[in-house]
């Protein structure tokens, strides 16, 4: 079995984390296959809606990373997982499971996936995708109004009393633990050539002994 490489991407909330992402997919097919850590949001079936709307979901405890990382081992193991999925409508996890393949590549994307060891311990390369804070609330507000359904206020005040300050405690000290920052993620054409060439290399079969 060919060996799979893990690829870590994290970065605060918009930094263009999902576009790198999206990019590496592009330049490989169906090499590629992505986990995302916002589809392992811990469900919460037994809360009432209006303390789910409450929840901090940008601490670490609010995901099932445990889970995650046993898909990532099954994966890396040439096995398929059923990854759960988020309802951001109704602040709880979806009964819908999207299958996720094996591939030569695997991404690992999310705010948090560099904050606990274990999951670092998995990753042969990690990107840290750095942007501007006021660029990436812009497009939070824009992705979470037009695509979860949620209102401009609701934004804003989770912004301000959960997002920002979970970014200052735990994402942006993760930063130490890549091994490449990429500012602008996906729209670094520079940065994104540099490892589109190196997986390039890796598919090949050039440079195995660099990425173990």
């Amino acid at each position: 079995m060919e060996r799979t490489v893990v690829i870590g991407i994290a970065g605060g909330t918009g930094s263009g984390k999902t576009t790198l992402a999206r990019a590496i997919v592009d330049r490989f097919g169906e090499n590629v296959s992505v986990i995302y850590h916002d589809n392992y949001y811990k469900a919460h079936d037994d809360m009432p809606f209006k303390e789910r709307k409450k929840l901090n979901y940008d601490h670490p405890d609010a995901f099932d990373t445990d889970l995650m990382i046993e898909h990532i081992k099954m994966l890396k193991e040439g096995k398929s997982v059923q990854s759960p999925t988020y309802d951001y409508t109704m602040h709880t996890r979806a009964k819908e499971t999207v299958l996720v393949k094996p591939a030569r590549i695997l991404i690992v994307e999310g705010i948090l996936v560099f904050q606990p060891a274990e999951l670092c311990e998995l990753m042969d390369i990690k990107i840290f995708v750095d942007t501007d804070a006021d660029v990436r609330i812009l497009r939070r507000i824009v992705r979470d109004v037009k695509k979860r359904g949620r209102s401009l206020e609701s934004v804003i005040e989770q912004y301000l009393t959960t997002v920002k300050p979970m970014h200052e405690q735990f994402v942006e000290p993760s930063k130490k633990r890549a091994d490449i920052i990429i500012p602008e993620g996906g729209k670094n054409m520079v940065a994104l050539k540099m490892v589109t060439e190196h997986l390039k290399g890796y598919m090949k079969g050039e440079n195995q002994e660099e990425i173990i």
